[in-house]
């Protein structure tokens, strides 16, 4: 007799099977959530997790942090709280067994005032963990999950009952596992918070350069400790990330506005076109004209 969570993984997977026959990534009807599949094994390619839970019914998937693996399945679910360039791949999937998957994103500030309104214990100050983690899946993520995609069948309801699904999955992340490490980002005044904002303002200001004493110094943190603390939750240092942004920015230029690479790279903040090929070429494994034109057979051939 199959148990209450394989009966809730296979209904599940049921329904974003059923949501993800028109390719590979398949945003629905609420904004924050969205569908993906793959039909067998990958490469490694590059994304930027945005805070997000993301979830595998059927599969396997790897995310590369710098040097950390995360490695989820229909066991766990994986947990970003902060904006992170990685690298990632599928590595369990087939044509008879693809990978299906959910990624439900967060607003941190919502959180921030979950935490407030649910008055959760307060925590004494830790070491900031990465941003980046994997937990076990729970009967109650899987139920509640079920729930906001059956609202896709009645998008009337949508509007209205979305959001109160969704908090109360953030309240069960936020009362589970990986709790701390939400809390740790959300709570206002922390160390993690206030890494965390700089992290947000370098996603916003990506192109413009900067000196880490003035990041440090908005964050009210000395300069090694901001060093140590951004190291410690994105597994790079200010500098790295900056150059993965710009880096993913331009490859999204080149791709979907055809811009070409000496234009994309002056776009993102780069000053040498020669300095910006070495880059990306070091980071997504081939050229710029030869990585976007690879990208487009691929995207071409689906």
């Amino acid at each position: 007799m199959k148990s209450r969570m394989e009966v809730a993984l296979e209904t599940l997977r049921g329904s974003i099977a059923r949501w993800t026959n028109d390719g590979e990534q398949n945003p629905s009807a609420i904004p924050s959530l969205s569908f993906f599949r793959e039909d067998g094994p990958t490469e490694p390619f590059s994304a930027v997790y945005e805070p997000c839970m993301c979830m595998v019914v059927q599969g396997a998937k790897r995310v590369m942090l710098g040097n950390e693996s995360y490695v989820y399945n229909p066991r766990q679910y994986l947990i970003a709280s902060v904006d992170l360039p990685t690298f990632v791949q599928v590595i369990e999937a087939s044509k008879e067994k693809p990978l299906l998957g959910l990624k439900l994103t967060f607003d941190m500030q919502q959180v921030s005032q979950m935490l407030i309104d649910s008055n959760f214990p307060h925590h004494r100050a830790q070491k900031s963990d990465h941003g980046m983690a994997t937990s076990e899946i729970t009967l109650p993520l899987l139920t509640a999950f079920q729930r906001l995609i059956d609202l896709l069948d009645e998008e009337h309801d949508i509007r209205m009952l979305a959001p109160i699904i969704q908090k109360e999955i953030i309240y069960l992340l936020l009362v589970g596992e990986q709790g701390a490490r939400l809390r740790q980002i959300a709570a206002a005044g922390s160390q993690s918070q206030r890494v965390a904002r700089a992290i947000e303002w370098l996603k916003n200001n990506y192109s413009q350069q900067f000196r880490i004493d003035d990041l440090a110094s908005q964050a009210h943190m000395s300069t090694s400790s901001f060093h140590n603390h951004f190291r410690s939750i994105t597994a790079q240092s200010p500098l790295q990330y900056q150059k993965h942004l710009r880096l993913h920015e331009a490859r999204r230029l080149m791709l979907t506005e055809s811009l070409d690479a000496a234009t994309a790279a002056f776009q993102v903040g780069y000053e040498s076109p020669s300095q910006f090929s070495r880059e990306y070429n070091r980071l997504f494994g081939a050229p710029p004209l030869r990585d976007i034109t690879k990208l487009r057979q691929m995207t071409e051939a689906v």
